[in-house]
């Protein structure tokens, strides 16, 4: 059996959403966050030495990091449209965007969560930095979704599970007022019911 060790408002989110796309069978074991320090509890460091989720646990094999799980649940369902046939052009646009996510988005949008959590005077060294790199990022997203439906191109794929998140977390900025592309895709991709269901989980 697939065990999932979910931890509230994480990247773990994505592999519970894919789960419920493939419709694969799974348990949950849920953790939570302090809510002091909003770190992930101790619990997870006795799953996994990095006591960080998402991690997957399937017999013998434990994973961490969501893009490596997924592309792990996708070779559990190779059935599944949710990944490209390999070679065509839709599955190149697919593994760039997939590691797109984490690649290059990644890094500029979670460093900005997390300055906008502590007391700051004025602006920081690499703030300028930073805030242009979330602007070149969202601004090449936002054209992208002007001509295509879904990252891959017309058909969802699990790379837009994994750009979801940080799309989530740039609208809790306030950063996706411009981009108008990606507001609208981003409400149709939230009414799937595969996300609504992993959603209910935290």
């Amino acid at each position: 059996m697939l065990t999932v060790h979910h931890l509230n408002e994480s990247r773990s989110t994505r592999v519970l959403w894919l789960l419920n796309e493939l419709e694969l069978a799974h348990d949950i074991v849920k953790h939570e966050r302090d809510a002091a320090t909003r770190l992930a509890p101790e619990s997870l460091k006795a799953v996994h030495p990095l006591g960080k989720a998402p991690i997957l646990v399937d017999g013998e094999t434990t994973l961490c990091e969501s893009g490596a799980i997924m592309e792990y649940l996708l070779d559990q369902a190779p059935e599944s449209t949710l990944r490209p046939q390999a070679g065509t052009p839709e599955y190149y646009r697919y593994l760039e965007w997939l590691h797109f996510a984490e690649g290059s988005l990644a890094l500029p949008m979670i460093t900005t969560l997390l300055m906008s959590m502590e007391t700051r005077s004025g602006d920081q060294p690499m703030d300028g930095y930073i805030g242009k790199e979330v602007a070149v990022d969202l601004a090449y997203i936002d054209a992208t979704l002007a001509e295509q439906e879904y990252f891959a191109g017309s058909e969802f794929t699990a790379a837009d599970i994994m750009m979801t998140f940080l799309f989530e977390v740039a609208a809790k900025l306030g950063k996706l007022e411009q981009y108008h592309n990606i507001q609208k895709y981003l409400e149709k991709v939230q009414a799937r019911p595969a996300y609504q269901a992993a959603k209910r989980h935290g």
